[in-house]
């Protein structure tokens, strides 16, 4: 998980930082409006390549981890990043309680694209804690939808204020 989620982050980040690689790789799965879960999987056959099979396949090389293992390291891998961009924060969910990388952590970088913050994927904010890129939310419920909804804290400004 360390291997794959610290090659994620670079690459992630290296896609926001670079003006050619974002504008013709990674904003492909940044034209989407608002996070839905299979958006998690819309981006450009490079990003895969280099991002999904690539990180995959070394953190599978540097584990060790049989094929068997593989199989499920893998398809975690695959729901936890659906469930990251479905954009609905679900009581009881057990990657929100397992992992502080959640729906509401990716929200807030697909608020906040072109700022820098909230690269980590798919697993932990290590990365993004060691590098200064963290960005902490917080849960507003909005009574008017009926609906919780991630806010940076950095721009959450309360309604008294």
């Amino acid at each position: 998980m360390a291997v794959l989620d610290g090659w994620q982050y670079v690459w992630h980040r290296c896609m926001h930082l670079n003006r050619f690689l974002y504008r013709h790789v990674h904003s492909w799965h940044h034209r989407l409006v608002v996070p839905y879960a299979f958006g998690a999987l819309y981006n450009h056959p490079i990003e895969g390549l280099l991002l999904d099979t690539m990180g995959g396949a070394l953190g599978f090389l540097a584990s060790g981890m049989s094929p068997r293992v593989s199989i499920f390291f893998f398809t975690l891998c695959t729901v936890k990043a659906v469930d990251d961009h479905c954009g609905m924060w679900l009581p009881g969910n057990m990657f929100h309680r397992c992992f502080w990388n959640n729906t509401a952590y990716h929200d807030v970088h697909h608020q906040l694209r072109t700022s820098g913050y909230n690269f980590s994927q798919p697993f932990f904010v290590t990365w993004d804690r060691v590098f200064g890129t963290h960005m902490p939310y917080v849960i507003e419920e909005d009574r008017a939808h009926g609906v919780l909804r991630a806010r940076p804290m950095a721009l959450h400004t309360s309604a008294g204020k």
